[in-house]
């Protein structure tokens, strides 16, 4: 009758040993936690710099590309907040749409960033969209 409670002993520490052993499987690189599936890595926003007397109306359509991981892919347009700032401070000389159409204000001149973000778990983001997001910018330049 030894025999039997041995066997399962040692089947209960193979369990035990195989728990312990495919703990962390699923980790990033960077080991900051399990890659969730279709997380968002990155965003690019195109065009990268425009010139908006070169656009009718001076309206600049810009659109947000995601990066997705675990499965790797890309998505465009992504659904983003968008807004802009000049020299990391907030500013209301250039206007930007839900949609990424920017476009300088009266009296607005130099150059801007105009960003498009998606917040993550925590709500701390600046003036240029920084902080806890995933942020994509682009420059656009006003008369």
């Amino acid at each position: 009758m030894e025999k039997p409670q041995f066997t399962l002993f040692l089947f209960g520490l193979f369990l035990v040993a195989w728990f312990a052993l495919s703990c962390g499987r699923g980790a990033s690189p960077a080991n900051i936690g399990p890659i969730q599936p279709g997380r968002l890595q990155a965003i690019t926003v195109s065009p990268v710099a425009a010139d908006a007397q070169d656009y009718p109306g001076g309206q600049v359509a810009f659109v947000a590309t995601g990066t997705y991981v675990n499965p790797a892919g890309e998505l465009t347009p992504q659904p983003a907040l968008w807004g802009a700032c000049q020299q990391n401070a907030s500013t209301s000389e250039v206007s930007v749409t839900n949609a990424g159409v920017a476009q300088c204000l009266s009296g607005a001149s130099g150059s801007y960033t105009v960003f498009a973000y998606q917040p993550t778990e925590c709500l701390a983001i600046n003036a240029c969209g920084g902080g806890c997001t995933v942020v994509g910018t682009a420059q656009l330049t006003c008369p």
